[in-house]
C-alpha cells in the first residue's frame, strides 16, 4: 500500500490536491501537525473536489506520534538535498511504501533528514529552481512507485464516453 506523509503542510489547496491523488491511487494520507489550516476549510475540500469523503486521512500531533502509531515504518524522505533520485530506488518489492514530504516553505527539517540519509530521495530539476510545487512532487513520486509495482489493482484501459476505441 502507498502512504503519503505530509510533515506540517501549510497550504490547504496543495493538501486538497494531494488528497485527490491519494484517492485516485488508493493511498493513505498522513498529516503531521501543526498544519497551516484546518481540515474542514473550504480550500482543502474544493481542491479535493467530491473525493474528500473517500479519502483515508490520518492526523498526528507530531512526527514522533506518527512514528509510534505506524510502528517506525521505512520512510522515503523527499528532499532537494538528497544525493539519490526517486528513480534510483526499487519500490517494486515493498508491500508498504511511505513517502514523506515537508512543508511548502522549508521542506523536511534537517534534524529529521539526518536519520534517513539512505532513504532520502529527490526529484531532479535545474539548479536555479528551489523546488517544485508540493502536490506535483507527490504525484511524480507516487506514480513512479505505482509504475514500478506494475499498476496493480488499476483499470487496464480507459473508455470513451460516447464512442469506442
Amino acid at each position: 500500500m502507498l502512504h503519503i506523509v505530509l510533515h506540517e503542510p501549510e497550504m490547504p489547496a496543495n493538501t486538497g490536491n494531494i488528497g485527490r491523488t491519494c484517492v485516485a491511487t488508493g493511498a493513505v494520507l498522513h498529516l503531521i501537525e501543526p498544519m497551516g489550516f484546518l481540515l474542514n476549510e473550504k480550500m482543502v475540500k474544493r481542491a479535493g473536489l467530491d473525493y474528500w469523503d473517500k479519502l483515508d486521512v490520518r492526523t498526528y500531533i507530531n512526527f514522533e506520534d506518527f512514528l509510534e502509531k505506524n510502528h517506525n515504518p521505512r520512510l522515503y524522505m523527499a528532499t532537494t538535498k538528497s544525493k539519490q533520485t526517486y528513480v534510483d530506488v526499487d519500490y517494486s518489492k515493498e508491500e508498504d511504501v511511505y513517502l514523506m514530504f515537508g512543508k511548502e516553505s522549508a521542506g523536511i527539517p534537517e534534524e529529521i533528514l539526518l536519520d534517513y540519509k539512505e532513504t532520502a530521495i529527490r526529484i531532479p530539476m535545474l539548479d536555479h529552481i528551489r523546488s517544485l510545487n508540493l502536490s506535483n512532487s507527490v504525484a511524480i513520486v507516487a506514480y513512479e512507485v505505482l509504475r514500478q509495482q506494475g499498476f496493480e489493482h488499476f483499470q487496464k484501459q480507459g473508455q470513451l464516453h460516447e464512442y469506442e476505441w
